[in-house]
Order: structure tokens, then C-alpha cells, then sequence
């Protein structure tokens, strides 16, 4: 029998491994069916990934392994593909049509959380928008750090402002 955590409101997590990073560890979390979280140290709306002990560590997870080879195209500057990874994205149905905008956000490229909201359509809010995009449970593969102000900002980052700058300066993004 798996072992099972739930980090987010019934979400059987059956694996986690750690991830090293440039810019610090992050824990993957995987469910039976894919990837359902990546998530820096710190991450202000999803705590406890680190001190979860109910989750296997299991570092050759198939999900985990393809999280990491995801990872490491990204970091040696490629724009990774998202064909052999798995994800399992839990979250209301908004949310998750936010994060689905979200993969559609060019590695290179940013948008403002007014362009994501049209791109979700059905009168998306920017506002309501903003708060989806912060609760992305899968940093930087969905990327959420592509999101700026409608003024060309850095807004809000739940693993704070100075890491959403970094992965924006690795991508290439000229900032203000």
C-alpha cells in the first residue's frame, strides 16, 4: 500500500524528492498521475512540502526524474518541453484554466496578469487573476514568474521578488 500525504485539499501526493536548483532546493511532489507540485523553500501559499514525512522520498519517481530533466534543460538555457512530463494540477476550475494560460507564455516572454485574465476569458478579473497565478502549484515549469505589472513591474512572486528576477534575467527578459 502507497503512502499518501495531502498538501493541498485532497491531493494524494505518493512521492517527493528534492530538487537542487541555482536558486535553491525545491521540493517535487507527485501523485499517482503526474507532477502536482514544485515549490521552492519558503513558498507563501503552499507550506510543509519540505516536513511532509507521510510521502515516500523517492528520487527515480518517473514523475520526479522528469520534473529534473525538465529542470536541467531549463537551467543549461533551453526552452524545455512539457511532452514528457506529466501534470496533475488540482485547484478550482479557474485556477487551473489560469495555469493552463500560463504554458502558453513563451520562455523569453512575459504578459501582464490583465493579458492571462483575457487570455482565460469568461470576464476574468486581473485582480482574481493575480491571486491564481499566485497560488501556481508548479514554479517555474508553469510560469508563473512570466507574469508582470500592467506598468512593466515585478509584482508579487510567492517565493519572493528576488527569485522571480532571477529566473526573468535567466530567460533573458530586459527589466526596468
Amino acid at each position: 500500500m502507497t503512502t499518501t500525504m495531502t498538501v493541498f485539499a485532497d491531493v494524494p501526493i505518493t512521492a517527493k524528492a528534492m530538487i537542487d536548483t541555482p536558486i535553491g532546493p525545491m521540493a517535487a511532489l507527485a501523485t499517482e498521475r503526474g507532477l502536482a507540485a514544485l515549490l521552492f523553500d519558503g513558498d507563501k501559499h503552499h507550506q510543509g512540502p519540505f516536513e511532509s514525512p507521510d510521502a515516500k522520498v523517492a528520487p527515480r519517481n518517473p514523475h520526479v526524474v522528469a520534473a529534473r530533466h525538465w529542470l536541467d534543460a531549463y537551467w543549461d538555457g533551453r526552452d524545455p518541453s512539457l511532452d514528457e512530463l506529466a501534470l496533475d494540477l488540482h485547484g478550482s476550475a479557474f485556477q487551473r484554466a489560469v495555469w493552463q494560460a500560463l504554458l502558453t507564455i513563451p520562455f523569453g516572454r512575459t504578459c501582464t496578469y490583465g493579458e492571462v485574465a483575457a487570455r482565460v476569458g469568461h470576464g476574468a478579473m486581473p485582480r482574481a487573476t493575480g491571486s491564481a497565478v499566485g497560488r501556481n502549484p508548479v514554479a517555474v515549469i508553469v510560469p508563473c514568474h512570466r507574469v508582470i505589472g500592467a506598468d512593466g513591474s515585478l509584482t508579487g512572486y510567492a517565493s519572493g521578488l528576488p527569485r522571480k528576477e532571477r529566473l526573468l534575467q535567466h530567460e533573458g527578459v530586459l527589466l526596468a
